[in-house]
């Protein structure tokens, strides 16, 4: 855009180019830092396809980055935990076609697993079932285990059997299983328009997302702000933050089944924690 060549990677330039990114001179709209970041590792990556490399810890980029930080940086927006009093009200609403079965299974599959959005949909029935799969089920009798290809590796997932039918994740697994007639390859695929039929589709991640702000509206989740905060406020990942800030068991178990390398990241995902559970200023005596 700037009539520059891009090849070689110069580090002057790339930093001009996140400078811009910042504060455009052009009337666009300033990039946020974490998406500047993002385009950062973009460009380090395909310098690398290309057999270049980009030292991001040069002046004229580690300079120009840590200031974009000091000046335009802030907290991580959290989308809102979807806590178990709304995923009862979520599953209540949902009518019992196979659509409905499917989606009450997506809602209590994930929440009690601390699945992403992405692990939900990619699991099979068996292993290697699909080139695409990224993971498999197997269900015994007190629940059922799902192993995991996620971003910090293979994982297993226990979850077990709830105290009822009606929220039970593994009951809606089965019955959605059953009634779809599903032996093999994808979990959840699509279903037709009437809700009756299944079809071959491997549901995409952004079915969760959408199905979770759906509920939201539908079941009268914070019903007291407008519609547009509603839906702001929640996303695939309300399900994770759900777990994380209602199992009120040891903290390292939660960290397990959220697949976290350290406790530091588990605590992000948790929205009402006591913070103040571990006193060491009176630990300490004073």
């Amino acid at each position: 855009m700037r009539g520059t060549d891009p090849l070689p990677p110069s580090p002057e330039l790339v930093g001009l180019y996140l400078a811009d990114l910042a504060a455009p001179t052009n009337g666009s709209p300033a990039l946020t830092v974490s998406t500047i970041d993002r385009r950062l590792s973009g460009l380090s990556w395909n310098y690398g396809q290309r057999g270049f490399s980009l030292n991001r810890k040069d002046r004229h980029i580690a300079t120009v980055l840590a200031g974009i930080k000091r000046k335009h940086g802030r907290p991580p927006v959290q989308k809102e935990a979807v806590l178990p009093e709304d995923i009862l009200a979520m599953v209540a609403c949902l009518p019992f076609d196979l659509r409905g079965l499917r989606d009450r299974a997506i809602l209590l599959l994930g929440f009690a697993g601390g699945l992403r959005r992405s692990e939900i949909v990619s699991l099979d029935m068996g292993k290697d079932d699909t080139p695409g799969s990224g993971g498999w089920i197997e269900i015994l009798d007190d629940g059922v285990v799902l192993t995991l290809n996620a971003k910090t590796g293979w994982r297993e997932v226990e979850i077990g059997r709830g105290s009822a039918e009606q929220t039970c994740p593994v009951h809606a697994l089965e019955q959605w299983l059953h009634f779809a007639k599903i032996d093999f390859g994808p979990v959840f695929v699509r279903t037709s328009r009437d809700g009756k039929r299944t079809l071959d589709a491997r549901l995409s991640d952004k079915h969760v997302a959408r199905l979770i702000k759906a509920m939201v509206l539908k079941s009268g989740i914070r019903a007291e702000l407008p519609e547009a905060d509603r839906l702001a406020l929640f996303s695939g990942h309300s399900l994770r933050a759900g777990l994380a800030s209602s199992a009120e068991v040891d903290e390292r178990y939660v960290q397990k089944q959220l697949g976290h390398a350290s406790a530091e990241m588990t605590r992000r995902y948790q929205r009402r924690r006591d913070r103040f559970r571990v006193n060491l200023t009176k630990a300490a005596g004073l």
